[in-house]
């Protein structure tokens, strides 16, 4: 007789976008994601938990479910594809229930939906990186509220309908004075040249009606550390958002999430 195994639909939003039924619990999926596919990958892995009653008309969640079995042998069936394309678009923002980021070692760290709560000083410059569906890294004024509404607007010639980032952390005044003090120091932010930083972090704070400024194409993300990240991550759209929150570093390295990151 076979096994009966919880159902679980899963968004793939980091390396790659994707809606996938499983029968595996978040951990065990993000260590088969790593280890145990077929297709070779070892890195970072961002994904989350969507409400399995969840259903929209781009998705034939239906049909896939009617293969959703276990193996001849017994083994939980761990992947079966739903979607690879224009993912996050078609997924409310109210069926995420939860953020999962996991490492190369399949260590995986459940984050849980929080308040987001805005920085107390105005027109700081912060580093952005998008995850999906856009993957850059973005130099701004605005807090992450304002960031993701500006990205989500209709009326922006920009706009994506929903969006998940995160914020970088990076103290762009002590970078400045690092940098005139040794031009030739190693990149703040993986993937960009110092110089290139400074000239993005000047020309927008002398710019008062500039709120943001590309800095690479390419957000790099599988190349920073988890400890990089300030804040957590947000999904927004131009109605909703739903922001999970990073631990504090102290309470990651007691579950020993960063080891050898």
């Amino acid at each position: 007789m076979s096994k009966s195994y919880e159902t679980h639909m899963y968004m793939v939003c980091y390396p790659n976008h994707a809606l996938v039924l499983s029968q595996l619990n978040p951990e065990d999926f993000a260590f088969k994601y790593n280890y145990g596919s077929a297709s070779y990958y070892s890195g970072k892995l961002v994904f989350a938990e969507i409400d399995q009653n969840y259903r929209h008309p781009y998705f034939r969640i239906d049909e896939a479910l009617l293969s959703l079995k276990p193996h001849e042998d017994g083994e939980p069936k761990a992947t079966k594809y739903v979607s690879s394309y224009r993912i996050l678009e078609h997924i409310e923002i109210s069926a995420i229930q939860k953020l999962f980021l996991a490492n190369a070692d399949g260590s995986c760290l459940e984050l849980k939906e929080s308040e987001y709560q805005g920085p107390q000083t105005k027109n700081d410059l912060r580093v952005y990186a998008e995850l999906t569906p856009l993957n850059v890294l973005t130099l701004s004024k605005w807090n992450m509220r304002e960031f993701g509404r500006y990205f989500t607007d209709p009326k922006n010639i920009l706009a994506v309908p929903r969006l998940l980032f995160s914020q970088v952390r990076l103290d762009v005044d002590n970078f400045l004075r690092e940098f005139e003090m040794n031009p030739f120091i190693n990149p703040p932010l993986q993937g960009i040249h110092p110089s290139k930083l400074r000239d993005a972090i000047l020309d927008l704070r002398r710019r008062p009606n500039k709120f943001m400024k590309g800095i690479t194409l390419d957000a790099s993300f599988t190349k920073e550390s988890y400890k990089r990240i300030k804040n957590g991550f947000m999904f927004v759209d131009a109605e909703d958002e739903k922001f999970f929150a990073m631990p504090s570093l102290d309470e990651i390295e007691e579950l020993r999430f960063f080891k050898n990151i």
